[in-house]
């Protein structure tokens, strides 16, 4: 039976409770095989940052300490998270981030990351929960126009510059997150901020360059007039700002329950 105790205890040492702390300036990930995890005591210090890998779904911490400005990082998910604490003690600066990612020009941007949160007792002088939709990706920049063709000295037209391509749109942002919150019915909900807007949309794609109308080069005595330059390309428009959440669900503005226990 010891055996087989050592044997669990080896394939799946997160099966049972744990001790996990995080030094002061320093970045961790938690292990990210488990899609649960049980953490007897979590403590990040000052300006520490904790990463929660997006395959976790639930996380139960029975003491969690936060130093000043540090941080829980959740990355994006489709998954809701369920996070649950015994007893929290947070300090000044300090944050549960649930953000989405920005769009990029191969991936849109991911909404926030839908929270269960549920503190058992908490002290802190601000619970601050940042679940904003990530930024809209840019808008590709559009094309130079290509110069024109330079005449000769005594003879021949030049040619007149191409026109630059209009840049392309900026792409929407995402959704915030849905955020429910069961907090001490003592806790004052003043000391409560949470975040749940929509991404802010993509910037616009600048406008090509125009070509240079044709010139002549190197004429000593008679120089050919040179052509036209094109215009420039238009600016695309910057992407609107997300302002719903996924389809069915209830706008970003009331995203956030909270429950007092």
């Amino acid at each position: 039976m010891r055996k087989l105790c050592l044997l669990a205890a080896l394939v799946c040492p997160w099966a049972s409770a744990q001790v996990f702390q995080v030094e002061s300036h320093s970045l961790m990930r938690l292990p990210n095989t488990p899609s649960t995890l049980n953490l007897e005591r979590l403590e990040v210090a000052d300006y520490g940052t904790l990463l929660v890998p997006s395959n976790v779904t639930r996380l139960s911490i029975g003491e969690l300490h936060l130093g000043r400005e540090a941080r829980i990082a959740i990355v994006p998910s489709q998954q809701a998270l369920e996070m649950s604490v015994t007893q929290a003690e947070l300090a000044d600066g300090s944050q549960i981030t649930s953000r989405g990612a920005p769009g990029t020009y191969t991936k849109a941007a991911l909404p926030g990351r839908n929270l269960n949160l549920r503190f058992n007792a908490l002290n802190a002088p601000l619970l601050s929960v940042d679940a904003r939709g990530g930024t809209g990706a840019p808008g590709y920049v559009g094309l130079d126009g290509a110069n024109g063709q330079a005449p000769g000295c005594t003879w021949g037209s030049a040619g007149r510059g191409a026109d630059g391509s209009n840049g392309s749109d900026g792409q929407p942002g995402a959704a915030g997150a849905l955020v429910r919150l069961e907090l001490p019915r003592d806790y004052p909900s003043e000391q409560i901020k949470v975040s749940v807007d929509g991404g802010a949309g993509g910037a616009p794609g600048p406008g090509g360059k125009p070509g240079a109308g044709g010139k002549a080069k190197g004429c000593l005595v008679y120089t050919a007039d040179g052509g036209k330059s094109g215009r420039p390309g238009a600016d695309g428009r910057p992407g609107d700002r997300a302002t719903l959440l996924s389809p069915a669900m209830t706008p970003v503005g009331a995203s956030l329950l909270a429950i007092a226990i």
